[in-house]
């Protein structure tokens, strides 16, 4: 089930500006050794440089926790804005402010001067502010979308990354490249829709060979796209099943109504029943039989049915 792709999720990437240095002497020009050390110089300084007001007003908008945002989500959008790409000292990092929104992790995030990237900043004070993962109580309920689905393996996948050896520098820092593992897949299948959960839960893997996270999205995409073709499928089959049978349909001889049929059959009886009368007994009969009320003609006019009148 290990299928490599390119990432799905692309992360900012913070740069800092160039900082230049002037020339103390403005006299006679630097030689070969000198502009070498400046140079050396600058590129130091372009690294170590304090933050401005408007990239720190920035830094806050990117990576401040929203409210009733859980900290795995927040996590994760610290990393999708790019904070493994931003380097900071400690005095910087506590330049930023309330990340957090809890004293205790804003605190240890500010801790060590030497620059770190702030994503490895945040990691480590959620760590130390919660030492076991069994402490980050994580609960974010059913998925309904393949999409919610696939940031549910993720953020799964963040727990991961705090909790793993983060001083080991091969021990993988990027949730996407997390190897996803049995129980993390077990928890995606038990709240995924129970109309893919029987599918998801047959795709399993051999110990220890598993995919990574990024894989296993790949594959859960690839999923929903021949789910959706299948549908699609059935849908056009059913569509070109009715529209045959509507093209039968119109091809089909009229019929002739039940009560056209009757008023046809009562006509030829009633015309072969007038044949015995006179004119004028015709007539009485075909009124009555429209619904006249004969009543009202008695004495007015000489009508009798059998013709005795003229």
């Amino acid at each position: 089930m290990s299928v490599s792709v390119a990432p799905i999720h692309k992360k900012k990437s913070w740069k800092r500006k160039s900082a230049r240095l002037e020339r103390e002497n403005e006299g006679a020009g630097p030689s070969q050794g000198e502009e070498e050390e400046e140079e050396e110089l600058v590129n130091e300084t372009e690294t170590t440089r304090s933050l401005s007001l408007s990239e720190l007003r920035d830094m806050q908008k990117d990576f401040s926790r929203r409210p009733g945002e859980h900290i795995v989500t927040w996590l994760l959008r610290c990393w999708d804005s790019g904070a493994s790409s931003l380097e900071l000292e400690g005095k910087e990092a506590k330049q930023l402010g309330s990340l957090s929104r809890e004293g205790g992790i804003d605190k240890a995030i500010g801790k060590g001067e030497p620059a770190r990237s702030l994503w490895r900043r945040l990691l480590s004070a959620i760590r130390e502010r919660y030492p076991f993962k069994e402490d980050v109580v994580y609960r974010p309920g059913k998925w309904t979308t393949m999409e919610r689905g696939i940031q549910y393996l993720r953020e799964l996948a963040v727990l991961e990354v705090i909790y793993g050896d983060l001083d080991d520098v091969w021990s993988p820092t990027d949730p996407d490249e997390v190897q996803c593992t049995r129980p993390m897949w077990w928890k995606l299948v038990r709240n995924a829709p129970p109309s893919c959960a029987n599918s998801l839960a047959i795709l399993t893997w051999k110990d220890g060979d598993g995919p990574t996270v990024n894989e296993a999205a790949s594959n859960l995409r690839e999923y929903e796209e021949s789910i959706s073709s299948s549908l699609v499928s059935a849908v056009e089959k059913l569509s070109r099943k009715v529209q045959r049978l509507e093209e039968d349909m119109s091809y089909s001889p009229p019929i002739r109504t039940s009560v056209s049929a009757i008023r046809s059959q009562r006509s030829s009886a009633q015309e072969r029943g007038y044949r015995g009368y006179t004119p004028w007994g015709t007539l009485w009969f075909y009124l009555r039989d429209q619904g006249e009320d004969m009543r009202k003609w008695d004495g007015k006019t000489n009508l009798n049915p059998r013709g005795a009148g003229t």
